[in-house]
């Protein structure tokens, strides 16, 4: 068989397709956002004809009310259903569709309502023309404007690949970025649209607390100077000296606030997660196979079975979501254990509200779906981060490891199918890097005198007694910054080259796409900073030196991009050692809970958005309705 591609037939075949398709679109190339990067230009630049036969009048098509985060012009719309197929295979909420027929076809939500879907912005990404465009974008930026910068997404734990699109100093747009093992094509809502509070409610000058009670702007010199004396009257080091790292902080300002302290000799340190904690200590940061996702998060299309244990993946992690539907489509069982039963956009098996159900299957028991579990040659358990903050902890996860290994198939020596699903960008950094209290600091009985607040602004109040002086060191003025005594303005993760490690181990680099605003530093470079006032000078003065130091603590850290497979050591060793001997005894009726109530305002960037709020109200309004 002989194919020709480039003879006179196949050009005017070409065009008469490119005519069809342009029958109806409208000329609205000089202000369509999808300028400079439409299929459909390129398309008809390519293999269309320079004129149109056509002399009928052209039709139009009236505007859908998607909601805040998804612009339609529905005229320019030519059917191809990307979208429609995109809402119901893999966002799993088929509210897109198409009615009428023939010319009078129309895509659409059948009745007005927003699109409900936690993945919804890329529809932006999938169509090919103009018809649907982001909401808050539109208007403000051409393609061929933007600088793109290769980065992270901090906004949950999954460390989705994305681009940053920046002009001058300002950050323009958030869009996804490939890579299979990862995200694939998709980021969350949350992470393309939260872009906006990057310029507002900014800390851009260090602060420090007034006779009167005010925060007052101030120069770097006197808000250290200010941070040196409110150490002095703590003691000037020992346990009495706290952190708390937040989560979004990345592991180079971990890593220098840790030696800070060690220098100062304390081992107070914790994430603000553990602070929930009712002895505000953390999980054994021995065995990274306790607290990271085992089998990786491409992982899950290897398994035959999956058991979801105290967490809910569509307000956690939507990405990896989407990935668990994807899967179930292919026939995969999933099974939920959780307080609540949510919307998963896919069947599952609920099994029941608390740990009592998972020691039941562990047991033998479990009905169908447990001995399906016992059945599995690659069976997946996903473990929720809420298990990590409840008050019997220690206990819980000495339960859920008694099962897995009860279980026998879970962990072998071809397959590792624990996983922990974080919700926060910085948790697993922070365990890995030893961010967590010293024993000395545990068993202290005396409250802080002085607390680092790293980017934290979720902490449990007994982690910050109202006695204490409080320095805070962020890019946000949120809980955080209003508790503070001096305010140390940080950078975002648009604004800084800095390394966030995912929940399945992954250390990825994010790079700066914008430079900070006003006085604002790196954190790592401020920590240095506040080092050598208070005497206790660290040894780098480099990002390449701070990396170092970063891979001399664990050197895993140091290969960007690649995940080092855990070692499981057993179920009590890689929790902790003892593990539920001496805690808070287990309360296995106490039911799971996740520890995303709001899927759009989770950390201090989010609920600076004005998109954010706005989807809030949206998704208010349209429960009320229904």
């Amino acid at each position: 068989m002989r194919i020709k591609t480039d003879t006179p037939l196949v050009k005017r075949a070409r065009e008469g397709v490119m005519e069809f398709l342009l029958i109806n679109h409208p000329l609205d190339c000089p202000i369509c956002d999808q300028g400079g990067e439409c299929d459909l230009q390129d398309q008809a630049m390519a293999f269309g004809s320079d004129r149109s036969r056509f002399t009928e009048t052209k039709r139009a098509v009236n505007d859908k009310n998607l909601g805040p985060l998804v612009k339609t012009v529905m005229t320019r719309c030519i059917h191809c259903t990307r979208c429609v197929r995109f809402a119901s295979e893999v966002a799993g909420v088929p509210e897109l569709g198409v009615t009428g027929r023939g010319r009078d076809s129309e895509i659409g939500t059948y009745v007005e309502k927003l699109l409900t879907s936690e993945l919804s912005g890329n529809v932006i990404d999938l169509c090919p023309v103009g018809a649907l465009t982001s909401k808050p974008y539109a208007f403000t930026a051409r393609s061929w404007e933007l600088r793109p910068t290769e980065s992270v997404d901090v906004s949950d734990a999954l460390g989705a690949n994305v681009r940053v699109d920046s002009r001058g100093q300002e950050v323009m747009r958030v869009v996804p970025r490939l890579n299979e093992d990862v995200n694939e094509e998709w980021i969350s809502d949350r992470a393309r649209f939260q872009y906006d509070a990057l310029r507002r409610q900014r800390l851009d000058v260090p602060m420090r607390r007034s006779s009167g009670g005010q925060l007052e702007p101030c120069t770097w010199a006197e808000a250290l100077d200010a941070v040196r004396r409110g150490l002095e009257r703590a003691g000037g080091g020992g346990d009495a000296v706290a952190a708390v790292a937040g989560k979004l902080a990345d592991a180079e300002s971990i890593v220098a606030l840790k030696d800070l302290l060690n220098r100062l000799g304390s081992g107070n340190t914790r994430h603000e997660d553990a602070t929930h904690h009712a002895d505000g200590g953390d999980v054994s940061a021995d065995s990274r196979a306790g607290y990271v996702a085992g089998s990786t998060i491409r992982g899950v299309e290897s398994a035959d079975l999956v058991l979801l244990v105290g967490v809910n993946p569509r307000v956690e992690a939507a990405v990896y979501n989407a990935r668990l539907r994807k899967m179930w489509l292919d026939g995969l069982r999933v099974g939920v254990i959780l307080g609540e039963r949510p919307d998963l956009t896919y069947a599952y098996d609920y099994l029941g509200a608390d740990l009592a159900a998972l020691k039941a299957i562990g047991s033998g028991g479990g009905g169908a779906f447990g001995d399906a579990l016992r059945a599995a040659k690659r069976p997946l358990v996903v473990v929720g981060s809420g298990l990590l903050s409840r008050p019997d902890r220690d206990a819980a996860l000495r339960a859920v490891h008694d099962a897995v290994q009860g279980l026998g198939n879970v962990v072998t020596p071809e397959w590792n199918g624990f996983n922990v699903l974080h919700a926060c960008a910085s948790r697993v950094a922070a365990l890995d890097l030893g961010f967590v209290p010293s024993a000395s600091a545990r068993g202290a009985t005396t409250q802080s005198k002085f607390v680092y607040l790293l980017g934290a602004d979720d902490w449990h109040p007994s982690a910050v007694p109202d006695s204490a002086f409080v320095v805070y060191q962020g890019h946000h003025g949120d809980k955080g910054a209003a508790r503070a005594d001096v305010v140390l303005p940080g950078a975002a993760y648009t604004e800084k080259d800095a390394t966030y490690v995912n929940t399945e181990g992954r250390p990825q680099r994010g790079r700066a796409a914008v430079p900070p605003p006003g006085q604002a530093r790196d954190d790592w470079a401020v920590i240095r900073a506040v080092s050598e006032v208070v005497g206790a000078l660290l040894p780098y003065d480099s990002l390449d030196a701070v990396r170092a130091r970063m891979a001399d603590v664990a050197p895993h850290l140091a290969r960007a991009g690649e995940v080092s497979a855990p070692l499981w050591l057993g179920g009590a060793v890689a929790a902790k050692a003892g593990l539920g001997e001496g805690g808070a005894a287990l309360n296995a009726s106490a039911p799971l809970a996740s520890p995303v109530g709001n899927f759009f305002m989770t950390d201090a960037i989010s609920r600076a958005s004005q998109t954010m709020a706005k989807c809030v109200l949206a998704r208010q309004a349209a429960q009320a309705k229904a």
